[in-house]
């Protein structure tokens, strides 16, 4: 490492410490050495400190030994012209600067200033870890760039942040640059900032990059099978599977040097575009080390060639960027050119399987008016018809491509959709106006998106995009009586109609021994796979997660156990699961991952279960919070009387059949009572009652915090579960 670098960051290690000390000393004088310490909603206490040194810090006492860790560390400070001649001491300097930034932090919650204000967002809390944490394991995500300081104006930050959006990758900004900071820069240029636009903004201050490297150390830990101490597994993980890299924008401090080196250390390389030392040997990082003096139309692609990401991007004809980060992009009234659909216009999107002679390639027909044609807020109908053709296209994957309207259309910039079918909404930005976007441009999107996740299954994509209101309305009929045909279709499979399961092992990079089985009527456990989907992902990609799993011969037809899925579920969790059973929550239980949306726990005293969403953050009756029962059912353990599952599942007449169904629902938080009240209606019927009485014998946080408290509403209120018999 340069000795002007090292030199520089070992200095502002010890300056980093020393506040440190200073901010621990005045919060354990204000609070006491008792006082519990936290990022609020999150597991793994100090996620760096706990991940690199096993440390579980629980209140600020713990604090002290960390210090001491601290200080084993921090070299002495050192000249720029005394000569270090290895990494060792600026990479020790590094990773003590994180430690003593994950004090500060936790101390701020405590005494102030908040790290959570205004536009400052602090630590991600656990529910968000697990929705953008997978989409590292999975790819949808390649990695992130944390960027520290500001650019030299407004429109560079603007053409920085969209470059990297466009390539999917989260951009974790924080610290700040003559006083101003990238953040407020994209807020100044009317970028929405978020974690669903992938733009999180952490705070004004260098030590809130720790929230950057923290989620690195979680999503190892959650996601990696890495144990806590692990360090050296840690910090490879990072190297190899989390492509992250620091781009520094502005005069870089002694403070930025110690954390940049801390960065290092997970083999996260330093981009910037001012003129410091360069480390271009290979070593800690897979390339160079740090790159400096880069001109800022190059930074981006050079901060990914020097990481070694490989981006596939689609060059789609369209005149606005488009990348699923724009996927949480909003179009407010005020911003918005036109729109269709919304109750406010006639509108439907059908995708429709054709004969391969009757379908053109590329193709797209707009019939009727278009978007220039309108003023600056007007509406009009639209119809969008997707023919599409395939050697190995089926009709039963139309509903499966079709739901993917909505994601695909939500990438471009300037374009907002919502809903499907013939109740779908969508608003074109004047931004988007400007630049030319037309309705044309909305099949060339459907068109090249549609190839590039589908083209094992797809030959030819052809759209047709219809304004005329009489034509769009005689169209939806036409769209409305297929609906109607594949929802009787849909609703009405059963488990017994199918032959063959579908797997899903896309979790087992964190959850070895855990294998989803998808039933037509048990869905994946994180609720974004049905028995359709992972039928349509095995003929995308054969030798992919979903796997087909014939059912073989029926050992027990209650609890749902197959000869044939067993022995598939035996070979796949490598010897570990003998047996799972579909219906059964306590006989050999589906093992789960850790990305449910649900856990089920049975209440013993009660004879039924309660359930549990991840949004839920409170206690539960079982004694236990989410993310502790998560610990203790995720991993791909088996454990009988606990099992993770989805929301959808819920209303299945499957849902833990063997043990009585959603009869043996005792609790569940209001707002999870609130989001399935519709969809469980008709579930609720078959048993006698409607979904109001159903719900309102089913205690929740406002009734009942204890499993006792449980067992006196369901006996006051004389729920269904005490005319069944014992669970167990």
């Amino acid at each position: 490492m340069s000795k002007i670098i090292a030199s520089a960051a070992i200095r502002g290690a010890h300056k980093i410490a020393k506040q440190a000390e200073d901010i621990l000393t005045k919060a354990i004088k204000e609070k006491g050495e008792d006082c519990k310490v936290e990022f609020p909603n999150t597991g793994y206490h100090m996620p760096i400190i706990y991940s690199m040194t096993a440390r579980p810090v629980e209140k600020l006492a713990d604090f002290k030994e960390v210090l001491q860790e601290i200080k084993g560390l921090l070299p002495p400070p050192v000249d720029d012209d005394l000569w270090l001649p290895y990494l060792g001491q600026a990479l020790n300097a590094g990773m003590a600067t994180l430690f003593a930034e994950e004090i500060i932090e936790a101390c701020k919650y405590l005494i102030g200033p908040n790290p959570v204000d205004g536009i400052w967002l602090g630590a991600a809390d656990d529910i968000i870890l697990r929705e953008r944490g997978i989409q590292f394991v999975d790819g949808t995500a390649p990695g992130f760039a944390a960027i520290v300081g500001a650019a030299p104006d407004v429109e560079t930050a603007v053409n920085i942040a969209r470059k990297l959006q466009e390539r999917y990758l989260y951009v974790f900004m924080s610290a700040h640059n003559n006083g101003t900071t990238f953040a407020e820069q994209l807020i100044e240029g009317g970028v929405q900032l978020g974690w669903e636009t992938r733009l999180v903004p952490f705070g004004r201050e260098i030590t809130s990059a720790i929230y950057a490297l923290g989620f690195a150390s979680r999503a190892a830990l959650s996601f990696g099978g890495v144990q806590a101490g692990d360090f050296r597994r840690n910090l490879l993980y990072n190297k190899n599977r989390i492509f992250a890299f620091v781009m520094a924008m502005g005069e870089v401090t002694d403070e930025w040097y110690a954390t940049a080196a801390g960065a290092i250390n997970y083999g996260f390389p330093v981009i910037a575009d001012s003129d410091i030392p360069e480390i271009l040997p290979t070593g800690v990082c897979t390339y160079e080390h740090v790159v400096s003096n880069i001109p800022y139309d190059q930074i981006v692609e050079k901060a990914i060639e020097v990481r070694g990401l490989k981006i596939k991007i689609t060059e789609i004809p369209i005149p606005v960027s488009v990348s699923p980060a724009f996927e949480g992009e909003r179009i407010r009234k005020e911003e918005m050119h036109c729109e269709f659909g919304g109750q406010r216009t006639p509108a439907f999107e059908w995708l429709r399987m054709r004969d391969i002679s009757e379908v053109e390639d590329a193709s797209v027909e707009v019939k009727g008016a278009d978007v220039d044609s309108l003023e600056v807020g007007g509406k009009m109908p639209l119809g969008i018809i997707v023919e599409v053709a395939g050697r190995k296209m089926q009709p039963d994957f139309e509903p499966v491509l079709e739901r993917h309207i909505h994601t695909f259309m939500n990438e471009a910039q300037g374009l907002w959709h919502m809903g499907q079918r013939d109740i779908n909404w969508i608003r074109i930005s004047k931004d988007a106006a400007k630049a030319g976007f037309k309705l044309e441009h909305i099949g060339k999107l459907l068109h090249a998106k549609l190839h590039d996740e589908y083209s094992s299954i797809l030959d030819k994509v052809q759209v047709k995009i219809f304004t005329d209101q009489k034509q769009v309305e005689e169209l939806r009929k036409q769209a409305l009586a297929i609906f109607a045909e594949r929802d009787t279709r849909l609703a009405g499979m059963q488990d017994e109609d199918v032959e063959t399961f579908y797997s899903c092992t896309l979790c087992q990079s964190f959850a070895p021994n855990h294998v989803c089985v998808v039933s037509p009527e048990r869905p994946g456990l994180c609720g974004a796979y049905s028995w359709l989907d992972c039928r349509a992902a095995f003929e995308i990609t054969p030798s992919g997660p979903n796997q087909p799993i014939s059912k073989g011969n029926c050992i027990e037809t209650t609890i749902g156990q197959w000869d044939k899925v067993n022995a598939f579920v035996l070979k796949t969790s490598g010897g570990n699961v003998e047996r799972m059973s579909q219906y059964s929550m306590i006989t050999d239980p589906m093992t789960s991952c850790g990305c449910f949306e649900c856990i089920a726990a049975v209440l013993p005293s009660t004879g039924g279960i309660m359930i549990v969403n991840r949004e839920f953050p409170e206690m539960t009756p079982c004694g236990m919070k989410f993310s502790t029962l998560a610990g203790t059912v995720g991993g791909g353990q088996q454990t009988p009387g606990f099992i993770g599952h989805s929301k959808h599942y819920i209303n299945s007449r499957k849902f833990i059949a063997a043990e009585g169904g959603i009869k043996r629902i005792v609790w569940m938080p209001t707002i999870l009572k609130e989001e399935i009240k519709d969809a469980i209606a008709e579930r609720v019927k078959e048993i006698g009652l409607t979904p109001e009485e159903f719900l309102a014998k089913i205690a929740d946080e406002t009734s009942a915090v204890t499993e006792e408290e449980v067992l006196e509403f369901i006996t006051k209120n004389e729920h269904l579960v005490t005319t069944l018999e014992p669970m167990f």
